[in-house]
């Protein structure tokens, strides 16, 4: 087994490297790459190896930078500082990490954990599955936190998204309500601020409502399987959440902040 290890860190290198050769001693580490310049050159210039440690932050910027690049095809276990709220995104794409200081055991674990994908697949993630975490992360490292809302006289409000309960579409026109119930205009589309926004707090419910997790009040059972969603300030219509999402709705609820 071949694998690649970028990151910029000698220690972080060395300590490695050792692990691996305690833990996994058929592996072979062919390529130390310390920058995004030099990893783009090297995944263009030779075959894929069979797995790669990558360090979040590099010398010469974000990693991830990397994969604007070229594309990596084989497993990638990310090695960082990373906080773990973060975190929650490598999860979902089912890509491991290791959370410096790396230990022995995170190794033995991160590459068990492969060997059970490709046990259970016969393959390793894609390389499709690997953009996927990219773009994702880099949407949490971007997401918004003010709008900025046009006001009479020529002047722009900077609107904080932590005071925003909820968005909804009122003849045509996307607008903020915040926690005193007042209303802003936004010249954006609701589907661009669905994903401008963190996911683990918004949640799109139906085409007309996206609500903040904080605004929920309590939650009624409706009609034909379908939820009823109240929230602690007033709003123009009932929210209904239709049957096929009912169960979307439930799992990003329990599992939020």
């Amino acid at each position: 087994m071949k694998a690649v290890i970028v990151e910029d860190e000698r220690a972080a290198v060395r300590n490695l490297t050792a692990l691996l050769t305690d833990v996994t001693p058929e592996m072979e580490v062919i390529a130390v790459l310390d920058s995004i310049s030099e990893s783009v050159e090297w995944f263009k210039e030779h075959k894929s190896p069979d797995l790669v440690f990558m360090d979040i932050h590099l010398a010469d910027g974000s990693a991830f930078e990397i994969f604007r690049h070229i594309e990596i095809a084989c497993p990638v276990i990310f090695t960082t500082a990373y906080d773990e709220y973060a975190l929650k995104a490598f999860k979902v794409n089912s890509v491991d990490y290791l959370l410096k200081p790396i230990g022995a055991e995170d190794v033995r674990n991160a590459l068990k954990k492969l060997e059970l994908f490709r046990t259970a697949t016969g393959e390793p993630e894609s390389g499709e599955d690997i953009q996927g975490l990219i773009r994702m992360l880099r949407r949490q490292e971007s997401y918004k936190t003010h709008f900025l809302v046009p006001q009479k006289g020529d002047k722009l409000l900077p609107l904080s998204v932590e005071s925003v309960y909820y968005f909804y579409i009122n003849e045509g026109i996307v607008k903020a309500v915040t926690m005193e119930g007042k209303e802003y205009p936004v010249s954006h589309t609701l589907d661009e601020i669905a994903d401008s926004l963190n996911p683990i707090r918004f949640f799109r419910v139906n085409r007309q409502y996206l609500i903040a997790r904080k605004a929920i009040k309590d939650i009624d059972l409706w009609f034909n399987g379908r939820l009823s969603v109240n929230l602690i300030v007033p709003v123009p219509e009932k929210i209904l959440i239709s049957r096929v999402r009912v169960a979307e709705f439930k799992e990003w609820f329990v599992h939020g902040e």
